[in-house]
């Protein structure tokens, strides 16, 4: 090989690089294929503007391939919903070889496609985009269309003139029918110098708005109307191009819709379907939502719209679509609309109204409020019923168990038996006490209420909670804040309430694994009177979704077995029946707060002064005591004895009724509920026969929560005391109705 006809070889090879490269750096996408139809070669253009089938375009695949795959996949407009139909008209024709085609593609773009044969049969495909251009076409036409339907349809007729003699050069059909065939806009006017003024102000201005005036219509008579004029350049002369509406008939019809759309308490307004451009919008609506030209910037989440006018498409209109909106003010409402889809200028259109559901929504909130009150409030109530039952059928056993302890305790004088004794006596009382919860619960109020410190308390329900059966599974230590204010309590039932919420917390921190610290503190009062109580812990805490429920009755996060659910809603009715609150707090670094507040003391109990009274000597006083249960009656017979008093029991009503017509007592005590005549038949037995016993008599029951008894109690007015009753109870209640006779008769 020469050396000529080496460099030839290298300068064809440099060249072809060169036509490559630029074939590369070209705008339009360039393919080539061979006879069969199939790709040769393409630059990345031609790759690049088909993005949906890109990975498709590869040299060896069938021209016909790629054209199917495209209208498959979405690319050509003209092909969408009617695939088969479309490939079969242009696999008929073949290749368009030699015509230049405009594609519209569903992306919104337009390729303008040239095919031109190559000498071996082949072809080669030449893709402009031209989107812009023919958007630009299309806007053109768009807007000739519109100007000229605008002008052919307006009730406005519109006038073109030139300005220095009047000739109509251009007359809308309303005008024509307004004026007729007048050759000069002179003739419009019913004076000639109101066109002088209205040329003057036009020119003054270059445009003038809703110019008032009086014209002439074509049969003579006068109108008022008012106009819109613009000052243009046309053909090389200025004119006046005028816009006139005749008032006479449409000013009253105008006017009433100006009120009554001014006046409409709904907001309304008509937009543009697909764009979201607002048409119109009314006073209210303009209030509501501001003065934005686009409804899309009145939703609060993205997508709301979208989902709206699909079921506005589907179903043509809707009613009450909810929707969180954005505010004039940039706040967000709940708001419904209520819309319709109609056909307006040949596109579709929403006329809509809005209406703002804050105020509903809040009326709505409140009633579920009450009506979760109400659930709650009946759930109380059963519990309240079934404890007053429990209490009931213990009332009497514990009675006697407790009175027999504390008498041995005053008996006893061996020091081991007497250990035995006690732990019996503190089992019982606790077992009582627990039984005077269950009533104070089901009848929501304290039942012994004096003036206490309340860190003694806190400190005695920390005490026992550290020897508890928690499993020692947290440090529980106290944080109490010196000369606080003392608060009018229950101490038995407040205490109840800090064990409580003490191993709650125990418990948590114990079956989660998770929490080392349990810290019980007081201080006073944010408000600098009463005492605050926080029981906190650092354990898994409460989770978000039920922290609402906690102090639900039966309502427990604990397995089956382990809680009732009624721990925390007793809790939260003791506190409440002391006039105080109890609230789940928030704890900074997770783990549980419970606070409670109560007020300060007010008035000082009396109670040790009824103490020392019930603790004072008898002289000899007989009482009546019945009781249909024989160990109760005789216990509380025993009791009474011990303390000096002379006493007759029976277990039978009518047995005492014959003894009161015999023997004369200072003092009747009488159970409630017995077999044949019951607490109220003896009573009423008595107001009949021995009226004088009438302020002598008490009631020691077990049953005070029975809608019976209560209702018997309020009528009667006399003193009870509930079962279990211990003997200094026992004893004082006796001295306090000694005490009221007395002073009845003095």
């Amino acid at each position: 090989m020469t050396s000529e006809t080496q460099t030839g070889a290298l300068d064809h090879s440099h060249t072809a690089d060169l036509l490559w490269d630029a074939i590369q750096a070209l705008s339009e996408g360039i393919a080539v294929y061979d006879a069969d139809h199939r790709l040769v070669t393409f630059n990345q253009r031609y790759c690049d503007m088909f993005p949906l089938i890109s990975e498709l375009i590869a040299p060896g695949v069938r021209w016909q391939d790629l054209l199917r795959a495209g209208a498959e996949r979405g690319q050509y407009a003209a092909a969408v919903g009617r695939v088969e139909e479309w490939l079969a008209g242009r696999f008929e024709q073949g290749v368009p070889i030699g015509q230049t085609l405009e594609i519209p593609l569903t992306s919104g773009g337009y390729y303008e496609v040239q095919f031109s044969a190559t000498k071996r049969g082949g072809f080669v495909v030449t893709n402009t985009d031209i989107t812009e251009r023919k958007q630009a076409e299309i806007a053109a036409q768009d807007q000739e269309h519109l100007l000229r339907m605008v002008l052919e349809t307006s009730p406005v007729a519109v006038v073109m003139a030139r300005l220095s003699d009047g000739l109509i050069l251009y007359r809308s059909p309303r005008a024509k029918e307004m004026y007729g065939d007048t050759q000069s806009a002179v003739d419009h006017y019913a004076n000639p110098k109101d066109r002088d003024r209205y040329i003057a102000e036009l020119t003054k201005l270059r445009s003038v708005d809703d110019y008032r005036l009086t014209i002439k219509l074509r049969d003579g008579s006068l109108v008022p109307a008012t106009s819109w004029g613009r000052m243009i350049e046309f053909e090389g002369e200025t004119c006046v191009v005028t816009a006139v509406v005749d008032m006479s008939e449409r000013q009253a019809q105008e006017e009433m819709i100006r009120h009554v759309l001014e006046a409409c308490p709904a907001p309304i307004q008509m937009t543009k379907a697909e764009t979201g451009e607002v048409l119109f919008s009314s006073p209210e609506t303009i209030s509501l939502f501001g003065a934005d030209r686009s409804a899309r910037t009145f939703y609060a989440k993205s997508g709301t719209r979208d989902e709206y006018l699909q079921k506005l498409k589907r179903d043509r209109s809707i009613r009450d679509f909810n929707a969180e909106y954005v505010k004039a003010d940039g706040s967000t409402f709940w708001g419904s609309v209520s819309a319709r889809l109609i056909r307006y200028n040949d596109e579709d259109v929403i006329v809509s109204h809005t209406r703002d559901l804050t105020d509903q929504l809040r009326i709505e909130a409140a009633l579920a409020q009450q009506q979760s009150q109400l659930y709650q409030n009946e759930k109380m109530s059963a519990m309240g019923e079934l404890l007053a039952g429990v209490a009931h059928e213990l009332n009497n056993p514990l009675s006697v168990v407790v009175g027999h302890s504390l008498m041995l305790q005053e008996d006893c004088a061996d020091p081991q038996t007497l250990r035995q004794v006690n732990k019996i006596s503190h089992a019982a009382e606790r077992c009582a006490k627990i039984v005077k919860t269950f009533l104070t619960m089901a009848r929501q109020e304290p039942t012994r209420q004096q003036s206490t410190n309340i860190n003694e308390i806190v400190q005695t329900a920390v005490d026992v909670a550290r020897y508890g059966d928690g499993g020692g599974a947290a440090e529980i230590t106290c944080v109490l804040t010196k000369d606080l204010p003392t608060v009018a309590v229950d101490p038995d039932q407040m205490t109840q309430v800090f064990i409580n919420l003490i191993l709650n917390a125990e418990h948590a921190i114990h079956h989660s694994g998770k929490g080392t610290r349990i810290e019980v503190k007081t201080a006073l009062g944010a408000n600098g009177e009463g005492v605050e109580i926080r029981v906190e812990d650092d354990g898994p805490g409460i989770p978000e979704n039920i922290r609402s429920r906690v102090f639900e009755p039966f309502f427990t996060t604990k397995d089956v077995g382990d809680g009732t659910g009624i721990g925390l809603a007793l809790c939260h009715r003791i506190v409440k029946t002391h006039d105080g609150t109890i609230a789940l707090g928030d704890t900074s670094e997770g783990g549980t707060s419970f606070q409670i507040f109560l007020p300060p003391d007010i008035a000082t109990s009396s109670s040790t002064d009824k103490d020392t009274q019930a603790e004072t000597q008898p002289s000899q006083v007989r009482i009546l005591i019945v009781d249909d249960e024989e160990d109760v009656a005789e216990l509380n017979a025993e009791i009474l004895t011990r303390g000096g008093y002379s006493v007759d029991m029976f277990n039978v009503a009518d047995l005492a009724l014959e003894s009161l017509r015999n023997q004369r007592y200072d003092i009747i005590l009488s159970d409630l509920n017995m077999p044949g005549t019951d607490g109220r038949g003896f009573f009423e037995a008595i107001s009949q026969d021995f009226p004088d016993m009438v302020g002598r008599t008490g009631f020691v029951t077990g049953d005070t929560m029975g809608r019976s008894s209560q209702t018997f109690l309020a009528e009667a007015q006399r003193p009870y005391i509930e079962k279990p009753v211990s003997p200094k109870e026992l004893r004082s209640f006796v001295s306090d109705i000694l005490s009221t006779t007395e002073q009845g008769s003095t």
